[in-house]
């Protein structure tokens, strides 16, 4: 657009990061874990079992990681270490994924372990991640490298993904003498692309805002210190806190309809090739579409671009609830494609410019602990209406007690 400077050479290292470790949240989490865990690793496990055990402890790393946010943010924000703290949890992720690949048959023990070990690096970096948004852009600046961040993740994340798939479908391509071998080489992909990717983040971006420059051994209790004046004087950012209320209730719906969508592909007779097809589809319309929705946003503003975004999700409830067959599954996934990641890249975008630089780690640590907090109640809320009433349709329109009181309080942020 006429007047925007070029994104510089910092934005583009900062946004390789979602590109590095998206192929973790496609090929390991959305993708091959899930089915691999009960076919392989706890096949001598009751599905039923299997199913709870690997629910439980993404329940369970949720919530730590939820709790530990805030904390996070607060040691991050005591000095220059946004940084490190992101190294460190991207050492973990990047570890424990590769690991993967040397776990024998029937140890889900050890591959749950592994694999919380993975969610933890990978959800625990993001916090760091998002909060150097603030290093490496201008307020006005934010739209378009929030944008590119979350829409270079999808095309690097679908692309990985693609080629995992490959590997998957024809394992002899690769050299490989099974499906099974193909899915433990994923594994190591995902470690080697998140690692190699990462490099230009780590070197080409440096720190500009700290509160204290020395970090000692008092760091923990300043962290705590500064963690609970935040929350004694949160009322000061009225904007913040209101648009904290309303991302909790929207991005909760919009997490509930990513982790449903399997279920519900299952229950109208989908092949794990044609959800796993789906999903590949909602990267590739995600990756063009990111972008095209930063620049609607500095063009209309963040408020204008959330509501129409919310708007879709409300539509797609409506028309998922009567949902029944592949083809209507396909439009609802290139229908999501084209605005979950704007909604995402809008959102983050959003709250920095409502909290003040000089705390932005710790107050996207609550952002953080707002996004995976709301995680909880969404599934529960959709399933169990389900249950209640026999009906799945009610389940996904129960969604709309999310959306529209989300859009409700957006709209009350001053």
């Amino acid at each position: 657009m006429e007047g925007q400077r070029k994104l510089n050479k910092k934005a583009w290292s900062w946004a390789f990061y979602d590109w590095a470790n998206s192929g973790f949240a496609t090929t390991v989490m959305a993708g091959f874990f899930p089915i691999f865990f009960k076919s392989y690793w706890a096949g001598d496990l009751d599905p039923a079992q299997s199913t709870f055990a690997i629910g439980s402890i993404n329940s369970f790393v949720g919530l730590l990681i939820a709790i530990s946010a805030p904390i996070l943010g607060a040691l991050a924000d005591v000095g220059r270490v946004k940084k490190r703290f992101l190294f460190f949890f991207a050492l973990i992720g990047i570890l424990s994924t590769g690991y993967l690949f040397f776990i024998p048959e029937s140890s889900w023990k050890l591959a749950i372990l592994f694999y919380a070990l993975g969610v933890i690096g990978f959800s625990g970096g993001n916090i760091f991640y998002d909060a150097l948004i603030i290093d490496i852009s201008k307020p006005d600046e934010r739209n378009r490298a929030s944008a590119l961040g979350f829409s270079l993740g999808y095309l690097g994340g679908g692309l990985l993904f693609l080629l995992n798939v490959l590997m998957y479908i024809n394992p002899e391509w690769f050299g490989l003498s099974s499906a099974v071998d193909a899915v433990l080489w994923s594994f190591v992909s995902v470690a080697f692309w998140w690692f190699i990717f990462s490099f230009p983040l780590f070197f080409n971006i440096k720190e500009t805002k700290a509160v204290k420059e020395n970090i000692n051994s008092s760091i923990i209790k300043t962290a705590f210190s500064n963690l609970y004046q935040t929350a004694k004087s949160i009322k000061k950012y009225k904007s913040a806190v209101i648009f904290l209320m309303a991302y909790f209730l929207y991005m909760d719906g919009v997490d509930t309809i990513i982790r449903m969508a399997t279920s519900y592909g299952s229950d109208i007779g989908l092949t794990p090739t044609s959800m796993i097809g789906a999903l590949l589809l909602t990267q590739f319309i995600g990756f063009p579409a990111t972008l095209v929705f930063g620049l609607y946003a500095d063009k209309f503003g963040y408020k204008k671009s959330l509501t129409f975004a919310i708007l879709v999700y409300i539509g797609v409830v409506l028309f998922s609830s009567q949902m029944d067959t592949a083809l209507e599954f396909y439009i609802v996934a290139s229908v999501i494609g084209l605005v979950q990641g704007g909604v995402q890249a809008i959102s983050r975008s959003y709250f920095s410019n409502l909290i003040p630089e000089d705390k932005a780690a710790e107050f996207f640590g609550f952002y953080n602990f707002i996004g995976k907090s709301s995680v909880f109640f969404g599934p529960f809320m959709v399933s169990g209406i389900a249950l209640l009433t026999g009906n799945p349709g009610y389940g996904i329109l129960s969604l709309l007690l999310l959306f529209i009181p989300g859009l409700i309080l957006l709209w009350k942020v001053p």
